[in-house]
């Protein structure tokens, strides 16, 4: 994804159990394994959709989470 088409939000104004949710309740598509756990989260709009990406507390690779209606 082209980083000028992200319109970047500020993860930590978020309620800090939104936070700790999105921080925690996690899938690694590298380990294959849930609730690893996130580090470095970035927040961000891309074509409409919301999205935190960060790395895996485990392996490192990037993981990404998507949020939909139901996450609001």
């Amino acid at each position: 994804m082209q980083d000028e088409q992200r319109e970047i939000r500020d993860f930590y104004q978020r309620p800090e159990d939104e936070q700790q949710a999105f921080l925690e309740q996690t899938w690694c598509d590298n380990c294959l394994e849930e609730n690893l756990g996130m580090s470095d989260p970035q927040e961000y709009l891309y074509k409409g959709i919301l999205f935190v990406e960060g790395r895996c507390k485990k392996c490192g690779e990037a993981v990404l989470t998507e949020l939909t209606e139901e996450d609001f």
